[in-house]
Protein backbone atom coordinates (compact mmCIF):
# COMPACT_ATOMS: atom_id res chain seq x y z
CA UNK A 1 0.00 0.00 0.00
CA UNK A 2 1.17 3.48 -1.12
CA UNK A 3 2.05 6.37 2.27
CA UNK A 4 -0.81 8.49 0.29
CA UNK A 5 -3.72 5.68 -0.54
CA UNK A 6 -4.34 2.86 1.67
CA UNK A 7 -6.88 0.34 1.67
CA UNK A 8 -8.18 -1.11 5.09
CA UNK A 9 -11.92 -3.23 5.84
CA UNK A 10 -12.64 -0.67 8.37
CA UNK A 11 -11.65 3.19 9.05
CA UNK A 12 -12.40 4.30 12.86
CA UNK A 13 -12.74 8.66 13.20
CA UNK A 14 -11.69 8.58 17.03
CA UNK A 15 -9.67 7.47 19.42
CA UNK A 16 -12.34 7.38 22.70
CA UNK A 17 -13.84 4.78 24.11
CA UNK A 18 -16.23 4.23 21.09
CA UNK A 19 -13.82 4.14 18.85
CA UNK A 20 -10.93 1.97 20.74
CA UNK A 21 -14.22 -0.53 21.05
CA UNK A 22 -15.26 -0.55 17.44
CA UNK A 23 -11.66 -0.76 16.79
CA UNK A 24 -10.47 -3.59 18.79
CA UNK A 25 -13.72 -5.55 18.52
CA UNK A 26 -13.45 -5.95 14.23
CA UNK A 27 -8.81 -6.35 14.24
CA UNK A 28 -9.65 -9.06 16.89
CA UNK A 29 -11.55 -10.56 14.21
CA UNK A 30 -8.52 -10.83 11.87
CA UNK A 31 -9.55 -7.33 9.71
CA UNK A 32 -7.95 -4.86 8.93
CA UNK A 33 -8.31 -1.20 10.66
CA UNK A 34 -7.13 1.84 10.56
CA UNK A 35 -7.93 3.97 13.61
CA UNK A 36 -7.70 8.08 13.11
CA UNK A 37 -7.54 10.36 16.03
CA UNK A 38 -6.65 14.41 15.69
CA UNK A 39 -5.55 14.38 19.72
CA UNK A 40 -2.27 12.89 21.31
CA UNK A 41 -2.58 10.47 23.99
CA UNK A 42 -3.33 10.89 26.84
CA UNK A 43 -5.35 13.72 26.75
CA UNK A 44 -8.25 15.34 28.82
CA UNK A 45 -11.85 13.76 28.73
CA UNK A 46 -14.69 14.90 31.00
CA UNK A 47 -16.73 11.80 32.20
CA UNK A 48 -14.54 9.62 34.98
CA UNK A 49 -17.46 7.30 36.28
CA UNK A 50 -18.25 4.08 34.63
CA UNK A 51 -21.09 1.09 34.99
CA UNK A 52 -20.44 -2.59 35.64
CA UNK A 53 -21.08 -3.70 32.42
CA UNK A 54 -18.12 -1.43 30.36
CA UNK A 55 -15.56 -2.99 33.38
CA UNK A 56 -16.94 -6.83 33.25
CA UNK A 57 -18.61 -6.81 29.86
CA UNK A 58 -17.29 -4.61 27.57
CA UNK A 59 -13.86 -5.31 28.42
CA UNK A 60 -13.47 -8.49 28.95
CA UNK A 61 -15.12 -8.83 25.33
CA UNK A 62 -11.76 -6.49 24.18
CA UNK A 63 -9.34 -8.49 25.95
CA UNK A 64 -8.65 -5.89 28.57
CA UNK A 65 -10.34 -6.50 31.37
CA UNK A 66 -7.20 -7.62 33.88
CA UNK A 67 -5.38 -4.23 32.47
CA UNK A 68 -8.17 -1.91 33.72
CA UNK A 69 -8.72 -3.67 37.37
CA UNK A 70 -4.57 -3.37 37.92
CA UNK A 71 -4.58 0.47 37.23
CA UNK A 72 -5.46 1.21 40.58
CA UNK A 73 -8.69 2.92 39.81
CA UNK A 74 -11.00 3.81 42.63
CA UNK A 75 -13.66 1.08 43.20
CA UNK A 76 -17.43 1.65 43.04
CA UNK A 77 -20.05 -0.29 44.29
CA UNK A 78 -22.83 1.61 43.36
CA UNK A 79 -24.02 5.30 44.19
CA UNK A 80 -25.25 7.38 46.87
CA UNK A 81 -27.59 9.92 46.38
CA UNK A 82 -29.38 12.69 48.26
CA UNK A 83 -32.53 13.02 45.88
CA UNK A 84 -36.35 12.37 46.09
CA UNK A 85 -38.50 12.68 49.05
CA UNK A 86 -36.03 11.48 51.70
CA UNK A 87 -33.84 14.15 53.01
CA UNK A 88 -31.49 11.79 54.03
CA UNK A 89 -29.05 10.41 51.19
CA UNK A 90 -29.62 6.66 50.72
CA UNK A 91 -27.94 4.15 48.64
CA UNK A 92 -28.41 1.58 45.62
CA UNK A 93 -25.72 -1.46 45.18
CA UNK A 94 -24.70 -2.56 41.73
CA UNK A 95 -25.62 -6.51 42.89
CA UNK A 96 -28.20 -7.15 40.84
CA UNK A 97 -28.59 -10.52 40.12
CA UNK A 98 -27.63 -13.26 42.23
CA UNK A 99 -26.42 -15.20 38.60
CA UNK A 100 -23.20 -12.96 38.44
CA UNK A 101 -20.71 -13.06 40.54
CA UNK A 102 -20.07 -10.46 42.88
CA UNK A 103 -16.67 -9.18 41.43
CA UNK A 104 -18.88 -8.18 38.76
CA UNK A 105 -20.95 -5.91 41.05
CA UNK A 106 -18.56 -3.13 40.95
CA UNK A 107 -17.60 -0.62 38.83
CA UNK A 108 -14.78 2.19 38.61
CA UNK A 109 -14.06 5.77 39.13
CA UNK A 110 -11.56 6.54 36.11
CA UNK A 111 -9.69 9.16 34.93
CA UNK A 112 -10.53 9.33 30.98
CA UNK A 113 -7.32 10.65 30.05
CA UNK A 114 -5.85 6.56 31.65
CA UNK A 115 -8.62 4.67 31.03
CA UNK A 116 -8.75 6.04 27.21
CA UNK A 117 -5.35 5.51 26.95
CA UNK A 118 -5.47 1.89 28.33
CA UNK A 119 -8.78 1.13 25.66
CA UNK A 120 -6.36 2.90 22.48
CA UNK A 121 -2.90 1.01 23.34
CA UNK A 122 -4.95 -2.32 23.73
CA UNK A 123 -6.53 -1.71 20.30
CA UNK A 124 -2.74 -1.43 18.76
CA UNK A 125 -1.92 -4.63 20.16
CA UNK A 126 -5.29 -6.33 18.84
CA UNK A 127 -3.76 -5.15 15.03
CA UNK A 128 -5.40 -1.90 14.46
CA UNK A 129 -3.27 0.86 12.99
CA UNK A 130 -3.80 3.83 15.54
CA UNK A 131 -2.32 7.39 14.25
CA UNK A 132 -2.91 10.28 16.79
CA UNK A 133 -2.46 13.51 15.71
CA UNK A 134 -4.16 12.47 12.33
CA UNK A 135 -7.34 15.18 11.92
CA UNK A 136 -10.17 13.75 9.23
CA UNK A 137 -10.96 16.32 6.89
CA UNK A 138 -13.82 15.02 4.78
CA UNK A 139 -15.78 11.93 4.44
CA UNK A 140 -15.04 9.98 0.33
CA UNK A 141 -18.16 8.46 -1.35
CA UNK A 142 -18.96 6.88 -4.47
CA UNK A 143 -21.74 4.50 -5.63
CA UNK A 144 -24.18 5.82 -3.15
CA UNK A 145 -22.19 4.53 -0.14
CA UNK A 146 -18.93 6.00 1.82
CA UNK A 147 -15.61 4.70 0.96
CA UNK A 148 -13.33 5.92 3.15
CA UNK A 149 -11.67 9.47 4.60
CA UNK A 150 -9.65 12.33 3.56
CA UNK A 151 -7.49 13.73 6.37
CA UNK A 152 -4.20 14.95 7.97
CA UNK A 153 -1.29 12.88 8.64
CA UNK A 154 0.84 13.85 11.01
CA UNK A 155 3.14 15.42 8.77
CA UNK A 156 0.56 17.80 7.75
CA UNK A 157 0.50 15.87 4.43
CA UNK A 158 -3.09 15.39 3.21
CA UNK A 159 -3.91 11.53 2.94
CA UNK A 160 -6.72 9.69 1.87
CA UNK A 161 -7.57 5.78 3.42
CA UNK A 162 -10.70 3.69 1.49
CA UNK A 163 -12.33 1.14 3.11
CA UNK A 164 -15.54 -1.20 2.95
CA UNK A 165 -16.74 0.39 5.75
CA UNK A 166 -16.39 3.70 8.15
CA UNK A 167 -17.42 4.38 11.86
CA UNK A 168 -17.74 8.02 13.19
CA UNK A 169 -16.57 8.08 16.86
CA UNK A 170 -15.43 11.22 16.81
CA UNK A 171 -17.94 12.67 19.71
CA UNK A 172 -20.39 15.61 20.45
CA UNK A 173 -18.31 18.05 18.14
CA UNK A 174 -18.22 15.58 15.19
CA UNK A 175 -17.45 17.16 12.25
CA UNK A 176 -18.59 14.26 9.68
CA UNK A 177 -21.70 13.28 11.63
CA UNK A 178 -24.13 14.98 8.39
CA UNK A 179 -22.61 12.70 6.13
CA UNK A 180 -25.35 9.83 7.49
CA UNK A 181 -28.18 12.31 7.19
CA UNK A 182 -30.91 13.12 9.76
CA UNK A 183 -30.78 15.53 12.09
CA UNK A 184 -29.63 15.62 15.92
CA UNK A 185 -32.59 15.86 17.91
CA UNK A 186 -31.74 18.26 21.21
CA UNK A 187 -33.82 17.17 24.34
CA UNK A 188 -35.92 20.45 25.70
CA UNK A 189 -36.05 18.00 29.03
CA UNK A 190 -33.12 17.57 29.70
CA UNK A 191 -31.34 20.70 28.17
CA UNK A 192 -28.89 21.83 31.20
CA UNK A 193 -25.62 23.70 31.62
CA UNK A 194 -23.02 21.36 33.46
CA UNK A 195 -20.50 23.87 35.16
CA UNK A 196 -17.45 21.40 36.52
CA UNK A 197 -14.38 21.06 38.15
CA UNK A 198 -12.09 19.40 40.49
CA UNK A 199 -10.72 19.59 43.99
CA UNK A 200 -6.99 18.00 45.52
CA UNK A 201 -8.96 15.83 47.86
CA UNK A 202 -12.32 15.95 49.57
CA UNK A 203 -13.67 13.73 52.41
CA UNK A 204 -14.89 10.28 51.45
CA UNK A 205 -18.27 8.50 52.48
CA UNK A 206 -18.29 5.90 55.14
CA UNK A 207 -16.97 2.27 53.80
CA UNK A 208 -17.55 0.42 51.92
CA UNK A 209 -19.65 3.12 49.76
CA UNK A 210 -16.22 5.30 49.89
CA UNK A 211 -15.86 4.94 46.02
CA UNK A 212 -19.36 5.67 45.33
CA UNK A 213 -20.32 8.12 42.93
CA UNK A 214 -22.21 11.00 44.96
CA UNK A 215 -25.44 12.75 43.54
CA UNK A 216 -27.26 15.35 45.32
CA UNK A 217 -29.83 17.32 44.31
CA UNK A 218 -30.39 21.28 45.92
CA UNK A 219 -32.98 24.18 44.40
CA UNK A 220 -30.76 25.29 41.33
CA UNK A 221 -30.21 21.78 40.40
CA UNK A 222 -27.71 19.31 41.07
CA UNK A 223 -24.56 18.24 42.13
CA UNK A 224 -22.16 15.05 41.41
CA UNK A 225 -19.05 14.15 43.56
CA UNK A 226 -16.61 11.62 42.15
CA UNK A 227 -13.94 10.58 44.17
CA UNK A 228 -11.16 9.87 41.41
CA UNK A 229 -8.24 9.79 43.97
CA UNK A 230 -7.41 10.16 47.33
CA UNK A 231 -6.25 13.48 46.13
CA UNK A 232 -8.45 13.97 43.43
CA UNK A 233 -12.23 14.77 43.48
CA UNK A 234 -14.41 15.86 40.23
CA UNK A 235 -17.30 17.93 41.51
CA UNK A 236 -19.86 19.36 39.15
CA UNK A 237 -22.87 21.12 39.14
CA UNK A 238 -26.16 20.80 36.52
CA UNK A 239 -28.14 23.60 36.07
CA UNK A 240 -30.37 25.71 33.97
CA UNK A 241 -29.35 27.30 31.23
CA UNK A 242 -30.12 30.67 32.44
CA UNK A 243 -27.05 30.23 33.83
CA UNK A 244 -25.05 30.69 31.05
CA UNK A 245 -24.61 34.49 31.31
CA UNK A 246 -23.48 34.11 34.36
CA UNK A 247 -20.98 31.16 33.99
CA UNK A 248 -19.26 33.03 30.84
CA UNK A 249 -18.87 36.04 33.08
CA UNK A 250 -17.07 33.85 35.92
CA UNK A 251 -17.29 30.24 35.94
CA UNK A 252 -15.46 29.86 38.65
CA UNK A 253 -17.29 32.01 40.70
CA UNK A 254 -20.63 29.93 39.99
CA UNK A 255 -19.25 27.08 40.50
CA UNK A 256 -18.33 27.75 43.92
CA UNK A 257 -21.64 29.31 44.55
CA UNK A 258 -23.23 26.35 43.46
CA UNK A 259 -21.30 23.96 45.80
CA UNK A 260 -22.20 26.15 48.93
CA UNK A 261 -26.22 26.28 47.57
CA UNK A 262 -25.66 22.25 48.77
CA UNK A 263 -24.74 21.45 52.29
CA UNK A 264 -24.17 18.03 51.53
CA UNK A 265 -21.71 18.32 48.82
CA UNK A 266 -19.99 21.53 50.80
CA UNK A 267 -19.61 19.77 54.01
CA UNK A 268 -17.28 16.99 52.14
CA UNK A 269 -15.08 20.13 51.03
CA UNK A 270 -14.61 22.02 53.83
CA UNK A 271 -10.89 23.23 53.72
CA UNK A 272 -10.09 21.44 50.97
CA UNK A 273 -8.32 23.54 48.24
CA UNK A 274 -9.04 23.43 44.89
CA UNK A 275 -6.92 21.39 42.49
CA UNK A 276 -3.46 23.07 40.61
CA UNK A 277 -2.57 19.86 38.65
CA UNK A 278 -2.88 20.70 35.02
CA UNK A 279 -5.56 19.90 33.18
CA UNK A 280 -7.47 19.43 36.34
CA UNK A 281 -6.81 22.96 37.70
CA UNK A 282 -9.42 24.70 34.76
CA UNK A 283 -13.46 24.92 35.89
CA UNK A 284 -15.12 23.58 32.75
CA UNK A 285 -18.14 23.93 30.98
CA UNK A 286 -20.75 22.21 28.91
CA UNK A 287 -24.19 22.65 27.37
CA UNK A 288 -26.49 21.13 24.86
CA UNK A 289 -24.95 18.00 25.65
CA UNK A 290 -28.59 15.78 25.27
CA UNK A 291 -29.79 14.54 21.76
CA UNK A 292 -29.81 11.81 19.43
CA UNK A 293 -29.37 11.30 15.94
CA UNK A 294 -32.41 10.56 13.66
CA UNK A 295 -30.17 8.71 11.16
CA UNK A 296 -27.03 6.26 12.68
CA UNK A 297 -25.86 4.79 9.62
CA UNK A 298 -26.26 4.92 5.64
CA UNK A 299 -24.39 1.88 3.55
CA UNK A 300 -20.62 1.86 4.46
CA UNK A 301 -20.49 4.30 7.19
CA UNK A 302 -22.46 4.20 11.07
CA UNK A 303 -22.28 6.78 13.69
CA UNK A 304 -21.57 5.37 17.62
CA UNK A 305 -20.85 7.24 20.60
CA UNK A 306 -21.46 10.95 21.44
CA UNK A 307 -21.40 11.12 17.32
CA UNK A 308 -24.59 9.46 18.12
CA UNK A 309 -26.29 10.60 20.88
CA UNK A 310 -26.25 11.24 24.50
CA UNK A 311 -28.99 11.61 27.61
CA UNK A 312 -27.72 12.97 30.63
CA UNK A 313 -24.34 12.38 33.39
CA UNK A 314 -26.47 12.25 36.56
CA UNK A 315 -26.49 7.54 35.61
CA UNK A 316 -22.96 7.46 34.42
CA UNK A 317 -24.27 6.12 31.06
CA UNK A 318 -21.88 7.58 28.94
CA UNK A 319 -19.05 5.66 28.31
CA UNK A 320 -21.57 2.41 28.34
CA UNK A 321 -23.78 3.57 25.59
CA UNK A 322 -20.71 4.88 23.59
CA UNK A 323 -19.26 1.28 24.16
CA UNK A 324 -22.28 -0.58 23.31
CA UNK A 325 -23.01 1.08 20.29
CA UNK A 326 -19.78 0.77 19.16
CA UNK A 327 -19.45 -2.95 19.95
CA UNK A 328 -22.88 -3.16 18.08
CA UNK A 329 -21.83 -1.82 14.92
CA UNK A 330 -18.65 -3.90 14.87
CA UNK A 331 -20.62 -6.86 15.21
CA UNK A 332 -22.59 -5.46 11.65
CA UNK A 333 -18.67 -4.62 10.20
CA UNK A 334 -17.43 -8.33 11.40
CA UNK A 335 -20.63 -10.00 9.91
CA UNK A 336 -20.84 -8.21 6.70
CA UNK A 337 -16.76 -8.65 6.02
CA UNK A 338 -17.53 -12.66 7.22
CA UNK A 339 -20.34 -13.05 4.87
CA UNK A 340 -22.33 -13.95 7.82
CA UNK A 341 -25.08 -11.60 7.50
CA UNK A 342 -25.80 -9.01 5.21
CA UNK A 343 -24.96 -5.43 5.44
CA UNK A 344 -28.60 -4.19 6.00
CA UNK A 345 -29.50 -6.62 8.30
CA UNK A 346 -26.36 -6.27 10.39
CA UNK A 347 -26.72 -2.43 10.47
CA UNK A 348 -30.77 -2.87 11.31
CA UNK A 349 -29.88 -5.08 14.48
CA UNK A 350 -27.42 -2.09 15.31
CA UNK A 351 -29.80 0.51 14.63
CA UNK A 352 -32.20 -1.59 16.27
CA UNK A 353 -30.72 -2.61 19.68
CA UNK A 354 -28.62 0.60 19.95
CA UNK A 355 -31.93 3.03 19.74
CA UNK A 356 -33.75 0.06 22.42
CA UNK A 357 -30.61 1.02 24.64
CA UNK A 358 -30.85 4.80 24.63
CA UNK A 359 -34.78 4.48 25.09
CA UNK A 360 -34.27 2.87 27.98
CA UNK A 361 -31.74 5.14 29.56
CA UNK A 362 -33.69 7.92 28.55
CA UNK A 363 -37.14 6.68 29.86
CA UNK A 364 -35.36 6.13 33.10
CA UNK A 365 -33.79 9.03 33.46
CA UNK A 366 -37.32 10.71 32.92
CA UNK A 367 -38.79 8.68 36.24
CA UNK A 368 -35.46 9.84 37.52
CA UNK A 369 -35.90 13.31 37.66
CA UNK A 370 -39.27 13.22 38.66
CA UNK A 371 -38.68 11.87 42.09
CA UNK A 372 -36.96 14.83 43.08
CA UNK A 373 -40.19 16.94 44.40
CA UNK A 374 -38.72 20.59 45.33
CA UNK A 375 -41.89 21.96 43.58
CA UNK A 376 -40.31 25.50 44.20
CA UNK A 377 -37.39 25.53 42.35
CA UNK A 378 -37.48 26.85 39.00
CA UNK A 379 -34.87 23.69 37.78
CA UNK A 380 -36.85 20.58 39.50
CA UNK A 381 -40.66 22.13 38.81
CA UNK A 382 -39.56 22.04 35.03
CA UNK A 383 -38.42 18.66 35.59
CA UNK A 384 -41.68 17.24 36.09
CA UNK A 385 -42.91 14.76 33.80
CA UNK A 386 -46.39 16.74 32.67
CA UNK A 387 -43.70 19.10 31.53
CA UNK A 388 -42.06 16.99 28.96
CA UNK A 389 -42.80 18.99 25.61
CA UNK A 390 -45.07 17.12 23.61
CA UNK A 391 -42.99 17.61 20.63
CA UNK A 392 -40.17 15.93 22.38
CA UNK A 393 -42.56 12.77 23.47
CA UNK A 394 -43.41 12.77 20.05
CA UNK A 395 -39.70 12.52 18.85
CA UNK A 396 -38.68 10.21 21.50
CA UNK A 397 -41.62 7.69 20.46
CA UNK A 398 -40.61 7.90 16.63
CA UNK A 399 -37.30 7.15 18.48
CA UNK A 400 -37.50 4.22 20.41
CA UNK A 401 -40.92 2.54 19.05
CA UNK A 402 -41.76 -0.57 21.78
CA UNK A 403 -38.43 -0.91 22.34
CA UNK A 404 -38.08 0.54 25.64
CA UNK A 405 -40.73 -2.19 27.03
CA UNK A 406 -40.00 -4.81 24.40
CA UNK A 407 -43.33 -4.22 22.71
CA UNK A 408 -43.60 -4.67 19.12
CA UNK A 409 -46.57 -1.48 19.36
CA UNK A 410 -45.30 2.09 19.23
CA UNK A 411 -46.20 3.97 22.46
CA UNK A 412 -47.88 7.24 21.31
CA UNK A 413 -46.39 10.31 22.59
CA UNK A 414 -49.84 11.02 24.57
CA UNK A 415 -49.41 7.46 26.05
CA UNK A 416 -45.65 8.05 27.44
CA UNK A 417 -47.01 10.09 29.80
CA UNK A 418 -48.98 7.92 31.77
CA UNK A 419 -45.98 5.14 30.91
CA UNK A 420 -43.66 7.86 32.57
CA UNK A 421 -45.66 9.16 36.02
CA UNK A 422 -46.15 5.30 36.51
CA UNK A 423 -42.50 4.38 36.38
CA UNK A 424 -41.58 7.33 38.72
CA UNK A 425 -44.25 6.74 41.20
CA UNK A 426 -42.74 2.67 41.28
CA UNK A 427 -38.99 4.12 41.45
CA UNK A 428 -40.21 6.44 44.23
CA UNK A 429 -41.55 3.17 46.31
CA UNK A 430 -38.70 0.91 45.64
CA UNK A 431 -36.42 3.74 46.76
CA UNK A 432 -38.18 4.25 49.96
CA UNK A 433 -37.93 0.45 50.89
CA UNK A 434 -34.59 0.44 50.15
CA UNK A 435 -33.60 1.40 54.62
CA UNK A 436 -35.61 -1.91 55.43
CA UNK A 437 -34.49 -4.30 52.50
CA UNK A 438 -32.24 -7.41 53.19
CA UNK A 439 -28.55 -7.77 51.96
CA UNK A 440 -29.90 -9.47 49.58
CA UNK A 441 -32.86 -7.80 48.43
CA UNK A 442 -32.80 -4.86 46.24
CA UNK A 443 -36.30 -3.58 45.42
CA UNK A 444 -35.22 -1.47 43.02
CA UNK A 445 -35.40 -4.97 41.01
CA UNK A 446 -38.81 -4.64 41.32
CA UNK A 447 -39.62 -2.14 38.96
CA UNK A 448 -39.68 -2.27 35.42
CA UNK A 449 -37.75 0.76 34.26
CA UNK A 450 -34.50 -0.69 36.60
CA UNK A 451 -34.54 -3.72 35.46
CA UNK A 452 -34.74 -2.81 31.52
CA UNK A 453 -32.37 -0.54 32.06
CA UNK A 454 -29.73 -2.75 33.52
CA UNK A 455 -30.80 -5.43 31.62
CA UNK A 456 -28.37 -4.77 28.40
CA UNK A 457 -25.55 -4.05 30.84
CA UNK A 458 -26.44 -7.96 32.55
CA UNK A 459 -26.28 -9.43 28.84
CA UNK A 460 -22.78 -7.92 28.23
CA UNK A 461 -21.30 -9.31 31.76
CA UNK A 462 -23.28 -12.78 30.46
CA UNK A 463 -21.58 -12.97 27.45
CA UNK A 464 -18.12 -12.36 28.48
CA UNK A 465 -18.28 -14.93 31.45
CA UNK A 466 -20.59 -17.41 29.73
CA UNK A 467 -20.33 -17.00 26.43
CA UNK A 468 -23.94 -15.91 26.01
CA UNK A 469 -26.66 -14.29 27.76
CA UNK A 470 -28.21 -16.51 29.93
CA UNK A 471 -31.93 -15.62 29.37
CA UNK A 472 -31.34 -13.99 25.64
CA UNK A 473 -30.48 -10.74 24.15
CA UNK A 474 -32.85 -7.64 25.32
CA UNK A 475 -35.52 -7.81 22.82
CA UNK A 476 -35.19 -5.66 20.25
CA UNK A 477 -37.96 -3.62 17.99
CA UNK A 478 -38.29 -6.40 15.09
CA UNK A 479 -38.07 -9.36 17.72
CA UNK A 480 -39.02 -11.84 14.65
CA UNK A 481 -35.56 -13.12 12.93
CA UNK A 482 -32.94 -11.33 15.64
CA UNK A 483 -29.77 -12.03 15.01
CA UNK A 484 -27.36 -14.21 17.18
CA UNK A 485 -24.37 -13.24 18.49
CA UNK A 486 -20.71 -15.24 18.26
CA UNK A 487 -19.13 -16.71 21.80
CA UNK A 488 -16.45 -14.12 21.33
CA UNK A 489 -19.77 -11.36 21.38
CA UNK A 490 -17.75 -9.59 18.49
CA UNK A 491 -20.13 -10.84 15.49
CA UNK A 492 -23.67 -11.03 14.26
CA UNK A 493 -24.75 -15.20 13.95
CA UNK A 494 -28.08 -15.64 11.40
CA UNK A 495 -31.44 -15.98 13.04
Amino acid sequence: MSARHEEYDLIVVGGGPAGSTAATAVARRGHRVLLLERDTFPRYQIGESLLPATVHGLCRLLGVADEVARAGFTLKRGGTLRWGRDPEPWQFSFATTPRLPDPTATAFQVERSRFDEILLRNAARAGADVREGCPVRRVLGEGGRVSGVEYTGRDGTPRTAHARFVVDASGNTSRIHGRVGGARVYSDFFRNLAVFGYFAGGRRLPAPNDGNIFCAAFDAGWLWYIPLRSDLTSVGAVITPEHYAAVQGDARAVWQDMIKACPEVDRLLADVPVATEPPYDRVRVRKDYSYWKTSLWIPGMALVGDAACFVDPVLSSGVHLATYGALLAARAVNAALEDRVPEERGFAEFEARYRREYGVFYEFLVAFYDMERDEDSYFWSAKKITRVDVDEAAAFAELAGGVASGDTGTPGAGGLGVRWSTAAAELEGAVGRLEGAGDRTNPLLTTRVVTETFRTGNDLKEQALYGAPLDGPAVPPSASGRLGVTGDGLCWLPA
